[in-house]
């Protein structure tokens, strides 16, 4: 983002002491209510415990005029303890709800949750399905003081982080627990919906178009995304991959031809990115440039989503976006409180596509960075690895971020730097990291110890002193 089954039987256990070597069953184990949060500080209720879903598949009707939103999604999932309830993620009303298509119970402890009591107990281990149908005015629906929801009677995009996922589908809404998805969108005949992924289908009928969008790899709720209205499409291929365009018809004739050409520049940007992280991560790419005034662009996992910000010349955008694909969406947070190695990374990457911002090179850019903010100017009051809710997105988690990245980069040497990078995106692939897992693998890449380095930059509230150590020297 750049903001602008029955149970199974219980084990026998052999008596101790007795000499008679006679077994007798265990106690079964009893099933419990899953819990209403995965375990996020920030965010209690985000995400749930004892279950993970392995795929959605949304189907959603979109009445832009009424603003009216009508869902069905069904979500495949495997128990991790013996339940008997769970709980989903959605703030829309919800209809009915079946678990392998029989009639549960559901209750609504408040406006983000609905609990599922399902027509016997799940044991751990078990795959079960579950359907939800709901319906609602998203944009009149808020939790916890949040309206995520972007759109209008011509045009809507879901787009939205942390949240937006319970605003138009059910979900285990945290990046710990990523799926496949397939959304199905209904839109009034004659208008068009763009999701993550690839086209799979569109099937046109008297009044309604239904647009078919497949993502195979796993993606947080989050990341998911559709947009509905007017779009005007531009397909094309960057190496292998097949890449949509899309730009909003809301916009003059003028400014549609500007976001297209800086959205082309995404088949350039991605084969930069992929010379210095390794292969793009996903099997589809793009964009799509909105004519609603969201306030920022956000890294829809193959599709980011910009409002419209002119030409080419501000690609450094694209690039900010495109980077998040690596590190955001296939290496995702472990919790909310590790924003930075999103956000940092993706801003240093950026930095390094704009040449440095005008400088001759990125040590100079951290250098001048440094100077340009006193020692005692609120900037550095923050540390960035636990930065607290409401600052998850403070100027501060991008640019010292950033600085912590080329700092680090200047600290161990450019070798090293880079086999970091590779590594971390290799090996946590469609998968989730921490601020301690990322710097544990530094420090294991470079031979070094930088408790120290990370200390200075991640969590003291002051500025690094200007040292080697540090990366400054």
């Amino acid at each position: 983002m750049r903001r602008l089954g029955a149970l199974g039987l219980a084990a026998l256990t052999v008596l101790a002491g007795t000499g008679s070597g006679s077994a007798v069953p265990a106690a079964p184990v009893e099933p419990v209510a899953g819990a209403a949060g995965i375990g996020d500080p920030y965010f209690p209720r985000d995400g749930n415990g004892g279950y993970d879903v392995t795929h959605y598949e949304v189907h959603v009707r979109m009445a832009l005029r009424e603003g009216l939103l009508t869902g069905r999604t069904h979500l495949t999932a495997t128990a991790t303890e013996d339940l008997s309830s769970f709980q989903l993620d959605l703030v829309l009303p919800t209809d009915r709800v079946l678990v392998d298509g029989v009639p549960a119970r559901f209750t609504r402890p408040d406006r983000h949750e609905v609990r599922v009591v399902p027509p016997r107990p799940i044991a751990a281990g078990d795959r079960f399905r579950v359907r939800v149908d709901y319906h609602g005015r998203p944009g009149g629906a808020s939790y916890a003081g949040e309206r995520p929801w972007v759109g209008n009677t011509r045009e809507v995009v879901t787009m939205g982080e942390p949240h937006i996922a319970p605003w138009w589908f059910p979900a285990n809404d945290h990046p710990r627990d990523k799926a496949s998805f397939d959304v199905h969108v209904r839109v009034p005949r004659g208008r068009e919906a763009v999701a993550n992924g690839r086209l799979v289908g569109r099937d046109t009928g008297r009044r309604w178009t239904s647009w078919h969008w497949r993502s195979r790899q796993p993606m947080a709720p989050y990341l998911a995304f559709f947009a509905a209205g007017d779009f005007r499409f531009e397909r094309g291929r960057t190496g292998g991959t097949p890449y949509v365009l899309a730009v909003s018809q809301r916009l003059t004739a003028a400014q549609q031809r500007n976001a297209l050409a800086l959205m082309r520049r995404t088949p350039r940007v991605l084969a930069w990115l992929e010379r210095r992280l390794g292969d793009y991560p996903f099997d589809s790419a793009g964009g799509l440039t909105t004519s609603l005034h969201p306030g920022f662009a956000l890294e829809n996992q193959t599709r980011p989503t910009y409002p419209y910000v002119g030409g080419p010349g501000q690609d450094w955008i694209v690039a900010h976006e495109l980077a998040h694909q690596w590190f955001g969406d296939s290496v995702s947070v472990s919790g909310w409180r590790d924003i930075w190695l999103n956000e940092g990374l993706a801003s240093w990457l950026d930095m390094m596509w704009d040449d440095y911002r005008g400088f001759a090179s990125p040590q100079d850019w951290l250098l001048a960075s440094r100077e340009s903010r006193d020692d005692d100017a609120p900037f550095w009051d923050l540390p960035i690895a636990d930065p607290g809710r409401t600052r998850l997105f403070d100027d501060a988690v991008y640019v010292r971020g950033a600085m912590t990245v080329q700092a680090l980069r200047h600290r161990i040497g450019g070798d090293a730097f880079g086999a970091l990078l590779r590594r971390w995106v290799t090996e946590r692939r469609h998968g989730t990291g921490s601020t301690e897992d990322f710097t544990a693998l530094a420090a294991e890449v470079s031979g070094q110890d930088l408790t120290g380095f990370f200390d200075a930059w991640l969590r003291a509230p002051e500025r690094p002193a200007a040292t080697v150590d540090n990366g400054l020297g």
